[in-house]
């Protein structure tokens, strides 16, 4: 696997695999940060996929002086205040509200997310469904049982066959952020 700068200077020599691995890298990080971001869901996978557009096609004039990650964090900050802007009648925050994009240990939680989300993601519907229920809407077994018309022993089960599949597939922070961090998800 690639560092970033060198996935940059392959780009720049007109490389496209080195562009589809830097965006396989970041688009689903962008994608969470620009969705904490807009409340307006339309049109975000647009507004990511059009970093990587320009990336491409300006790629001989770009200068990055930062990291690449950070270039491309930027990119979709700008990009969302000007999807703000042309969308007048739908403002659902102020330009002057997005933040900068993130710094390392912002970035380092968003790889974390990723991973996380991804993680999630692998779990068959229900076992999902029922983990979502407790860690993000803090719900009992019993109520979650009720409100999916299962018995409470299928949700002890299916939980910890959850926390044990989770346990394996990620480090420790991430597995923390589950349980510290649950309202970032919602």
């Amino acid at each position: 696997m690639e560092d970033d700068i060198t996935l940059w200077k392959n780009i720049r020599n007109n490389d496209t695999g080195a562009l589809k691995e830097l965006h396989d890298r970041y688009y689903y990080q962008m994608y969470l940060y620009a969705k904490r971001l807009y409340q307006n869901h339309t049109g975000l996978d647009e507004a990511v996929s059009d970093c990587f557009v320009k990336l491409w096609t300006k790629r001989t004039d770009i200068v990055i002086e930062r990291s690449v990650k950070s270039y491309l964090f930027l990119m979709l900050r700008n990009g969302l205040i000007d999807l703000i802007r042309k969308k007048k009648d739908i403002i659902l925050l102020e330009v002057s509200s997005i933040p900068e994009p993130p710094d390392i240990e912002t970035e380092h939680d968003f790889d974390r997310y990723a991973l996380l989300y991804s993680a999630l993601e692998k779990l068959p519907e229900q076992r999902r469904r029922i983990l979502e229920l407790a860690v993000f809407e803090s719900l009992t077994y019993a109520q979650i049982a009720e409100k999916l018309n299962i018995t409470v022993n299928t949700v002890k089960t299916q939980i910890g066959r959850a926390y044990r599949f989770l346990k394996e597939e990620l480090d420790p922070k991430s597995f923390y952020l589950l349980f510290i961090h649950k309202s970032k998800f919602r």
